[in-house]
Formats: structure tokens, sequence, C-alpha cells
């Protein structure tokens, strides 16, 4: 376990698990199998206190940081679930999950992990960033004072940076890996990638997720102004795709996908 000089923070898990895969903020660990007939596969995801800009990974963590997210993201995914919008990857939250096995000479302690952890269904992941935008901002300001829309969606003239546009739109991006940055696409282009209808149903319930979490937070005096979902399709124990009706995975509505 690496730290800084504040004490409590977490840089970055170390289990004896095999399969880590670390990204800029969160470490995951593919699970062993319980033995369980009923038990899908499973991913441990821990939240670090790593801060990271522009998809660089600074080198001071911040105390507490993964413990925050991971609270926020459990909040909104059990929203979700709970309003039957869409499934989620969560299964829990449970420290005393975590098999003994993870915990080996040298380790992160259990008790370092409390608070920062997902227990998830493990999916094959969607390669679509699933982006919805209430407001003009970003990288969508940017384009719709190019061409007048963003990522081929066309709005109204005379918009200004931070306008609440006329209803929320969907603008998908690519979801790039080793530190490349996203890539906004087109709606077209994303059906190419993916298939049609898949896209058009993420389409439906990434908005209706918005919708729903933007109301309710905008009663508590929160603008949500964009955000970003990652989807994908639950597998079996024998690695083949449970159906083909996609989940909500990773976070839901922290500052660090959202605006």
């Amino acid at each position: 376990m690496k730290q800084d000089a504040a004490a409590d923070a977490l840089f970055e898990s170390n289990l004896t698990l095999p399969g880590l895969r670390r990204g800029k903020v969160r470490d995951v660990y593919p699970l062993p199998a319980s033995g369980r007939s009923d038990e899908p596969p499973r991913l441990l995801i821990v939240a670090s206190d790593r801060i990271s800009a522009f998809d660089v990974v600074m080198p001071t963590p911040v105390a507490g940081k993964g413990r925050l997210l991971t609270e926020l993201s459990v909040w909104w995914l059990r929203y979700i679930q709970a309003r039957g919008i869409c499934r989620t990857h969560l299964i829990s939250t449970d420290v005393s999950d975590i098999p003994a096995a993870a915990f080996g000479p040298g380790s992160t302690p259990r008790e370092a992990l409390d608070g920062r952890i997902m227990i998830g269904r493990r999916s094959r992941v969607i390669p679509i960033e699933c982006v919805v935008r209430g407001y003009l901002e970003g990288s969508g300001l940017k384009e719709y004072r190019e061409t007048g829309s963003v990522c081929g969606v066309k709005l109204p003239a005379g918009l200004k940076q931070c306008d609440r546009l006329p209803e929320p739109i969907f603008t998908p991006a690519t979801k790039e890996e080793g530190g490349k940055h996203d890539e906004n696409i087109s709606f077209d282009r994303a059906c190419e990638l993916v298939g049609g209808p898949l896209m058009e149903q993420l389409r439906a319930v990434s908005l209706a997720i918005y919708l729903e979490a933007a109301e309710h937070a905008r009663a508590r005096g929160i603008i949500i102004a964009d955000t970003k979902f990652e989807f994908g399709i639950p597998i079996n124990p024998d690695g083949s795709d449970e159906g083909d009706q996609p989940i909500l995975i990773d976070e839901a509505l922290t500052p660090d996908s959202s605006r």
C-alpha cells in the first residue's frame, strides 16, 4: 500500500488476486469463483485516492476521495435500480465479502478497503461512452461553436456557454484505452460500431437515467450539466453472454463522470 504524507490516503491497492487492472482511479480485480452454482462471475472494484486530470494521474492523492466516490456512485446505482430504469452491476459493498485469499503477506489490509469497494457483476464492456448533455459546456460547446451541432445533433442558434439545452441530448463517444482521449462520434457511427438496436436501447436508457437523476438533483440545488455512463452485457460462468440486455457498470453520476 503506497501512501502519501496524509496518513489515510490510499494511492493504490495491492491484493493477492491475479488479473489486476489498474485504471486512473480504480483498481479492478477478478474475484475467484466460490463454487456456488448461482453465483455469477464477479469483479472487485477498489476506488483509490488517486487524482487524474486530462487522463494524467497526479503524484499526490487526496485522502478520502475514493470513499466519497464510492458512496456517491453506490447511492446512484441503487437509486437507478430501485426505480426500475435498468439493472446495474452492483452486488455488494461489504468488505467481508472479499475472499481471505486476497489478503496475503504485504497486501492492503481489509480495513483499509472499507467504504472503498464495489463487488460487481462481470460483464462484456460495450465500447461506447454514453454521454448525455443537458447544458452546453466542454467539448460540446467547442463543437457547437464550430458547427452548430454536437455529435451530429443540431442545436438552436445563439446558445451561450452553460446554457440549458431545450432538451437533453445523447452524444456518444468512443471508449479509448491506454490514456488516449475519448472521441465524440455521431449516433450513426456508434450504430456502425456496436449495432443499431443496441444503441437505440442505450440511448433510451441513458436519457431516462439522466432525466430522473437531473430532476432529483435540481430539486436539491445541484445542476448535473452532463454525464457519461458505461454499459456491459453480463457474462455467465462459462464466459458466454447472459442474453442481450445491457446493465449499467462502473460508476454513476459522480464528479469523476459528470459536470
